[in-house]
Parts: C-alpha cells; sequence; structure tokens
C-alpha cells in the first residue's frame, strides 16, 4: 500500500476535538492489538495477520534498522524509536477507513489508552508472547503526517490534550522477541 493509494480527507480541528470523548474511553490496563502493520520500504505498508517482535531487529521485515535515523548522531537506527504504537481509535477518527489507517505510518494499532499518564516511559507492556517497554522519545508527527492527514491533525496531535494523551503515538523498544497477531491482547505488566 502507498500513501497514493487511498483517497485523502482531512477533517477540521473541531470535528477532532470532538473524538476526545471516545479516545478517552480506551482501556486503561489490558487492550487489544487492532492491527500490525510493517514498513519493508520507506512509504510501503503491508498489514499482517501476525509478527514477530526482535530486541536485534524489531518488527521483524520492517525497515526500522536499515532506515536509520536523523534522532542519532551517526544515521543508525534509535533503539528507543524501534517500535511505534498509536491508539486504534485516533487511527479511526483521524484517518476513517481502517484501510487508511496504515498511512499514519505506525506499526502497531491498539486499542489502549496511551496517555503519559497511564504509560510513562519505563513501562513494560505484554503483547502477544512479547515484551516491550514505553520509552521517553517524543511522537509528534511530521510532513508526511500533515500531508496524509491535514494541518489540523497535526494540531491536534500536538495540542496540550493531544501531547497529555499521547495521539500521534509512542515509541517503543523490544524486550522481550515474541509473537504478536490482531486480536492479541495488550496489558501493562506488574
Amino acid at each position: 500500500m502507498s500513501h497514493d493509494d487511498v483517497q485523502m480527507q482531512h477533517l477540521e480541528l473541531a470535528m477532532l476535538e470532538r473524538g476526545l470523548d471516545e479516545i478517552r474511553r480506551s482501556p486503561m490496563e489490558t487492550g487489544t492489538v487492532e492491527l500490525i502493520v510493517r514498513r519493508p520500504e520507506v512509504e510501503a505498508r503491508e498489514v499482517l495477520p501476525e509478527a514477530e517482535l526482535d530486541p536485534l531487529e524489531g518488527l521483524v521485515g520492517d525497515c526500522w534498522r536499515t532506515r536509520g535515523s536523523k534522532a542519532t548522531e551517526d544515521g543508525s537506527a534509535h533503539p528507543d524509536m524501534q517500535l511505534t504504537l498509536m491508539n486504534a481509535r485516533m487511527a479511526a477518527l483521524v484517518a476513517g477507513s481502517r484501510e487508511r489507517w496504515p498511512l499514519a505510518g505506525d506499526q502497531l494499532y491498539v486499542d489502549m489508552n496511551l496517555s503519559y499518564a497511564n504509560l510513562p516511559p519505563g513501562t513494560r507492556v505484554e503483547l502477544g508472547s512479547a515484551v516491550i517497554e514505553i520509552t521517553a522519545e517524543p511522537h509528534t508527527g511530521c510532513g508526511k503526517f500533515i500531508k496524509r492527514f491535514g494541518v489540523d491533525a497535526q494540531r491536534f496531535v500536538n495540542s496540550g490534550a493531544g501531547r497529555e494523551l499521547n495521539l500521534r503515538g509512542i515509541y517503543a523498544k523490544i524486550l522481550a522477541a515474541g509473537t504478536v497477531r490482531t486480536g492479541d491482547q495488550i496489558r501493562k505488566t506488574a
């Protein structure tokens, strides 16, 4: 799937703000993995029924490691930006149909409260048979997010409520390898 494959639609800020209550109702302790997306190369997306998570490779077959990062001095992959999670209710709001969710560029779309208060950096989360840890790297969106969802969507995710709820998503690193499937539980560990 490329971003050209799906018709673009941009919601105005007022429409996006009306969705906040529904997003806030996301489960706090145990949620569901709603969609898994692998990015085999820049701009490419593959929706998967299951994926392998590996502490060295990230989501196996994803370009995280080979793409590298502007956030590291040497341009190598950033270890704290290995995996991206986005709230599925937010994806549904900003993207509309499930076919458009992958345009956000994240790998795991989960029905779970991703707010800083609920999942602060250092929180460990089990999904499928894997364990991940939420990192402190901010996920704020980029020019591609604006192009795909509009300026108001970018303003929304970076508003006070947007930052508090981590509406653009969160980064995580993989601590224990495992398999994650669509429909699996995602839950905070003790």
